[in-house]
Parts: C-alpha cells; structure tokens; sequence
C-alpha cells in the first residue's frame, strides 16, 4: 500500500482546512476555494472541513451549510473530504452527520456531547449518542478524542464502540500520552479499528506513528511538510522520516504552542494564497512579533504555501 490511501482505509494525511474571512469577518468564498486548491495542490491527501482549527464555533448554521456545500463541490471528488458534524444534541448531530453524507462527504469527524467546562455525559450516553449517529449514516465516524472535550474516553469503550458499531472505525487521538492510549486501542481492537489516526498538529506524530497511526490530521498549512514525515515512514524508511520530523518540528511546535488556529492563514496569506488571515471576534489577531516569529521559521523549510500564490 503507497503511503497515502484515496480509498478506505483512509490514510495518510488530511490536515484541516481553515474558514477563510474578509479584513471585516465575512466569509470570503473565493479565498477558501483557492486555500482548497493549494490544500490539495500541497500533497493533502484528503481534507478535514469546520473542525476546531476551522473556527467552527464563530460560524453560524447557515454559514457551516455554506461552507460544507462549497468545499465538497469545490473539491468535486479530487481527495476525500471529512466532516465535522459535532454537536451536544443527539439529534441536532444526525442532522449534521446526514446532510453531510448527502452532499458527499468520504466521513464523519465527531466529538462526544459535551459543553462548556461542566456539561458532560457518562460512557452510556455516549455510546448511545454514536450508535445513534451510525444508524443514521452509512458513512464513516471518526471520534474526535480531544482534551477540549473533557470527556474520559478510555481505549476500552473506544475499542467496544468499534467493534459494537458499525459505522464508528476511525479515531483522531489527541489527548495526553497519545501514543500509548493509541497503542492500546489497537491491541484491545484489532481490525475493528480501521483507522488510529494522530492530531495536535501532529506534534506527537513519530510517537504516534510507532504506536501505529495511520493517518495524521494537522493544520492546514504545510501538508507537503507532513508528507514529507509520512510518506518514507510508511515506505519503510524510519530513518528518513525522523531526519524530516526534526526539519520540520520546530514549525509544527510554533503552530501547536504559539500561533494555533491562525497559523494556517498567515501563511496563505504570505504566499498569496489569500488576501487576508483574519480571525473572528472576539478572537484577536497574532502579535505582529509572533507573527513574524512563525514568518522566519516557516521560511527556513520553503514550504509551498510561501510559493504556491506567487
């Protein structure tokens, strides 16, 4: 199998793509194509829409709509394209996960119930609420295991859920001691687990990789960097791939500790991919300083991004 799969099992790399916004917040619909296009220009070989690095959270309904109809036409089949469907509502979730499959969408990515700091729900539930979800799809559910969520989900009920429900087969782990809480779901697993998938920007991502992660979802700013990781990796060259993963950690460590969910759009922003990196409020800006800071690593590793609009 080549490093990167089109096909189930999906693998290989599938960063998130950002929401991209006019100087005054309004969703600029022309811009997100073009970060589309360069996404997969980029070696992306699938893309993940309206997760938390997309700023899902400062769209509204109708917005999400917008987007997810503008990206899966825009991409038109040329790479697998996940949606984030996540939602507290059970039901407000099936709607989500359905219109989703309806407009073409290769999976699913969801996180369990939770809002807020204090509103969660126990391991019934929750198994309950994906059963729930996979009934009403035939689609993919990737589990989204985030510290954002802060609801325990230990590898035994994840393993179970795999194994009990149909559609629910891939997991994005990206919680603390990911490698071990990956290694272990696949042993209690097996071939339940379709796709044990690394997150986080892929800070963990060697770790992960030797815990056996298949897939690797990141910012969307330089999936040719991922790739570059990834690809001799699963070609038997670990070697090679720990020499990339040190070129590009640095990078990969500036986005997960300093610039976040901006970094992606700073970047296409200076390569001119698009004409702003606005974020929404109440969200403020990078400092011009840390900005600058990302701008003088980024360049040391000539990613695409910094070509692709030139």
């Amino acid at each position: 199998m080549t490093a990167c799969s089109a096909v189930r099992p999906y693998r290989g790399v599938y960063p998130v793509a950002p929401t991209i916004f006019t100087e005054d917040g309004a969703p600029d619909l022309d811009g997100q194509r073009r970060a589309l296009d360069f996404m997969i220009d980029a070696g992306s070989t699938g893309i993940c829409i309206l997760a938390n690095f997309s700023e899902q959270f400062v769209l509204s309904d109708a917005e999400r709509d917008e987007q997810m109809h503008l990206a899966l036409e825009h991409v038109a089949g040329r790479v697998p394209v996940i949606v984030t469907t996540s939602h507290f509502s059970t039901d407000v979730c099936v709607a989500r996960c359905k219109a989703a499959e309806a407009a073409g969408a290769a999976m699913v990515m969801v996180m369990p119930p939770y809002h807020g700091a204090t509103f969660r729900v126990g391991e019934k539930q929750v198994f309950a609420f994906f059963q729930a979800l996979s009934d009403a799809i035939s689609i993919p559910i990737m589990i989204q295991d985030a510290p954002v969520a802060g609801t325990p989900l230990p590898p035994a009920l994840l393993a179970r859920m795999a194994a009990e429900i149909e559609n629910v087969s891939y997991f994005k782990i990206e919680t603390a001691g990911a490698a071990s809480k990956l290694r272990e779901l696949i042993a209690l697993g097996g071939d339940a687990i379709e796709g044990p998938w690394d997150g986080e920007e892929a800070i963990t991502l060697m770790a992960d990789l030797d815990a056996g992660a298949t897939g690797a979802m990141t910012g969307g700013g330089f999936p040719d960097g991922i790739r570059q990781i990834i690809d001799p990796y699963f070609a038997g060259d670990r070697e090679a791939a720990v020499a990339a993963y040190a070129r590009w950690l640095p990078l990969i460590n500036y986005e997960n500790r300093q610039t976040s969910f901006a970094t992606a759009k700073i970047l296409m922003k200076e390569g001119g991919i698009i004409a702003s990196d606005a974020v929404r409020k109440p969200i403020t800006p990078a400092h011009p300083d840390t900005r600058a800071g990302l701008l003088e690593l980024a360049r040391t590793l000539d990613p695409l991004v910094l070509r692709w609009g030139r």
